[in-house]
């Protein structure tokens, strides 16, 4: 059997994180809502926290697994 390949495994993770960040900001704008019984603190770091995850977190290690040049 062959190696994975380990660009598709990085894309993968990377698109796992954008997801998972996708998630908690949508998850925080629930419990903003009303919708989840939760103190609206949580809800702004969840919706801070999924942001950023969703926006910087790909790049960052995009650039983590860059080829050296």
């Amino acid at each position: 059997m062959s190696e994975p390949d380990p660009a598709r495994a990085r894309w993968m993770v990377i698109q796992m994180v954008r997801w998972t960040g996708l998630g908690m900001f949508v998850f925080g704008m629930l419990i903003y809502a009303g919708k989840i019984d939760l103190p609206p603190e949580v809800s702004w770091a969840l919706m801070g926290v999924g942001l950023l995850d969703a926006l910087f977190m790909p790049t960052v290690l995009a650039r983590m697994w860059k080829t050296p040049s």
